[in-house]
């Protein structure tokens, strides 16, 4: 299982929300490109990077930060937010980014996650933002009427190479991941699967890969890494004794 850091960038700045508020927002730097080397310093072999304002608006609005990030490491870069064109994913896989995070269209646009598979293969991922079960949509503003197994099932039939679930009623609380969430959602699909949400400690990490499940392939570390509350090095270090 892979700790991956997240760079969350709204407005240029280094940013965490807590469970998804605009309104509930913590800066961390002014630098998105420094903070990506902090993290591929201490050992990360890839990055997570949202474009919280693309996210919200629909179309890519920090172009500049992500290139910033892109040059200034040499390991893989996913990015979301915001990419709901072919057009948009094109610009990023141009600027280096590795693999395309897809939220919001897939949801109701079939033909638009088909043609995205067809065109860029395992490079293309589709997060799965679940409350209480339904997939959130818009940057977490609007709910759907879609549950979230059924979509990652309906994932994994189009071909899609992985999906981020992430549990946004704990995600940016510091309050540890709802496990038997993680666990539910993972043991029912065969897709692989990279956990978000909730994560506050190295036990938290510990739990994850207790739960033993191969399709569990990594987790998103946010807020916790920036509140100094887990050690990269060494959450990286109990995924690889768990190997």
């Amino acid at each position: 299982m892979k700790i991956i850091p997240a760079i969350d960038i709204k407005d240029g700045n280094v940013v965490r929300l807590t469970r998804g508020d605009y309104e509930q927002i913590k800066l961390y730097s002014h630098d998105p490109g420094n903070i990506a080397r902090r993290w591929h310093s201490q050992g990360a072999s890839i990055l997570h990077v949202v474009d919280l304002d693309g996210a919200f608006s629909g179309k890519p609005k920090n172009m500049d930060s992500v290139s910033a990030i892109i040059r200034s490491v040499s390991i893989p870069v996913e990015l979301g937010g915001g990419l709901r064109t072919l057009d948009a994913i094109s610009w990023a896989f141009n600027i280096g980014v590795s693999k395309v995070i897809l939220g919001t269209r897939v949801v109701k646009d079939i033909d638009f996650i088909t043609t995205a598979i067809k065109m860029y293969g395992e490079k293309i991922i589709v997060s799965i933002d679940s409350k209480n079960g339904f997939v959130m949509l818009r940057g977490w503003t609007k709910s759907s009427s879609m549950n979230a197994i059924d979509m990652a099932r309906r994932m994994e039939h189009l071909g899609v190479s992985a999906v981020i679930y992430t549990d946004v009623t704990v995600d940016g609380t510091l309050s540890g991941p709802n496990f038997t969430r993680v666990d539910n959602f993972v043991s029912n699909v065969n897709i692989p699967v990279i956990a978000a949400g909730g994560i506050s400690c190295i036990d938290d990490i510990k739990r994850l890969c207790a739960l033993d499940r191969k399709n569990l392939t990594g987790v998103i570390v946010g807020k916790a890494l920036y509140e100094g509350t887990v050690n990269l090095r060494e959450a990286i270090n109990v995924c690889l004794q768990k190997e």
